[in-house]
């Protein structure tokens, strides 16, 4: 049986204890958890571990951590997404955070503006990053997507690394040909709003270097295609690194069976020299 998963806001530090909060200390209760029960623990900065249930409170829950480890994180992946419908923007968060995503910047579009209920404001955000936290405690992962404040086409232009930069749009090219044997340059992909990107909000992604992508002919949700979008970037990235790591145990091979041969073909040289004297 699998151990339960708790977020905690502060960093993993082996052999030391620390206190989760009240949604952690509830979720305790409710799977009967008491003291020297182990558990799986992060941090969502890279750290996971686990730990022992020292005491549960009602307010919060301390645990001692008995060891933990350090997740490299993978290839970048970032998410610029439309303010939206609440839920609908929700549940893309979780299913991102699933998937990898790097980082998520809402932009308020044209197009945003005729959308209600908004997914905006501090109290969303809130709401957004519990429902980060609850998908990392299920998929297992190590990393939190970093939640930037809601933004503009420009400013997110703006904070754009540089890299691989997409809009999804029907029409463009097929996602996968702009990814191709790219594993470690940082993808920054653009979901437009329910009607899509107005043209002035195209031109602007074009000049800073945006490529229009698509995911094949069916007019996709946002929340849709964002999710095949993320996932598509990861396997690209994985498919990569693994030819990678596979043409390394090549060389790696193909210079062991050199050397090999080099030392074989010395000794017979000095065996031939030894029986001439």
């Amino acid at each position: 049986m699998s151990l339960p998963t708790f977020i905690s806001t502060d960093p993993l530090v082996a052999d030391s204890s620390l206190t989760l909060g009240e949604d952690a200390a509830h979720h305790m209760r409710v799977l009967r958890l008491e003291a020297g029960a182990r558990v799986r623990l992060a941090d969502g900065q890279g750290s996971r571990g686990v730990g022992t249930v020292l005491r549960v409170a009602k307010r919060n829950a301390a645990v001692h951590v008995e060891h933990c480890e350090f997740i490299e994180p993978l290839p970048a992946v970032h998410l610029i997404v439309p303010i939206a419908d609440r839920e609908r923007m929700l549940w893309l968060a979780e299913k991102a955070t699933e998937l990898g995503a790097t980082s998520w910047r809402p932009v308020m579009f044209k197009r945003s503006r005729s959308v209600s209920p908004r997914g905006e404001g501090t109290t969303f955000q809130q709401r957004l990053r519990a429902r980060m936290a609850s998908a990392l405690e299920q998929s297992g992962g190590a990393w939190l997507p970093l939640p930037y404040p809601d933004s503009t086409v420009e400013g997110s232009i703006a904070a754009a690394p540089e890299g691989i930069r997409i809009v999804l749009e029907r029409g463009g090219a097929p996602m996968t040909s702009l990814l191709a044997g790219e594993s470690h340059v940082p993808v920054t992909i653009v979901l437009g709003p329910e009607g899509g990107l107005e043209a002035s909000e195209l031109e602007a992604f074009g000049k800073a270097g945006f490529r229009s992508a698509s995911l094949g002919t069916s007019l996709l949700r946002f929340e849709t295609a964002g999710v095949a979008a993320v996932a598509v970037a990861r396997a690209v990235s994985h498919g990569a690194m693994q030819r990678s790591a596979a043409t390394d145990v090549a060389a790696t091979d193909e210079a062991a069976t050199d050397v090999a041969a080099t030392e074989r073909a010395a000794m017979e040289h000095a065996a031939s020299e030894g029986a001439r004297t």
